[in-house]
């Protein structure tokens, strides 16, 4: 079974996270929650708190199929400011699994820290006028080897489907299952 990590920053976008956990969850894949502070309660950007399953530095030695990063305006420059995140990025990077940002994470946290590697993305906003190293597309979800970003917000069902996809290796059942919960993907 794939295994996911979500990063949870204090300020990160709560939509963008849960809709992708609940996605992947659907399709029965394993999704940790991991908080990027030193505990693991993060309140999100409209100030909800949640309680994560555990901390980044608990699990930084743990390779997961994917990472999501979910932006937010405070979040994600919360997850671009941690070393901790950009290691743990770059390890998983590496390894070649699914680098998977949304909304502002990927122009800051790894546009702004050298991971983008010059590979296709796209972000929120006109935040990829400040990004060097890689390729903006305008499009809902930009696929470029293991980097899956999505554009925001609107666009969280067709990220977490196009990521369920690509870990079951198999669109059959996230179609199915789009169709389930009236979702045209």
């Amino acid at each position: 079974m794939a295994k996911v990590a979500v990063l949870l920053a204090p300020g990160f976008e709560e939509a963008e996270a849960i809709i992708t956990i609940d996605i992947l969850r659907r399709m029965n894949i394993e999704v940790e929650t991991l908080a990027c502070a030193d505990t693991r309660a993060v309140v999100s950007y409209h100030d909800i708190p949640m309680v994560a399953d555990s901390t980044l530095n608990e699990r930084r030695d743990v390779l997961f199929d994917a990472i999501v990063l979910p932006g937010g305006p405070q979040g994600s420059v919360n997850l671009a400011a941690s070393a901790g995140v950009v290691r743990f990025v770059a390890a998983h990077d590496e390894a070649g699994k699914y680098i998977c940002p949304i909304c502002s994470a990927a122009a800051r946290v790894l546009g702004g820290n050298g991971l983008l590697k010059g590979r296709r993305y796209v972000c929120s906003g006109d935040l990829w006028q400040e990004v060097q190293d890689g390729e903006y597309v305008d499009a809902p979800v930009v696929e470029d080897g293991n980097l899956l970003s999505g554009k925001g917000l609107g666009h969280a069902f067709d990220f977490a489907l196009t990521l369920a996809a690509r870990l079951l290796k198999d669109e059959a059942p996230v179609r199915e299952h789009a169709d389930h919960i009236y979702y045209a993907w």
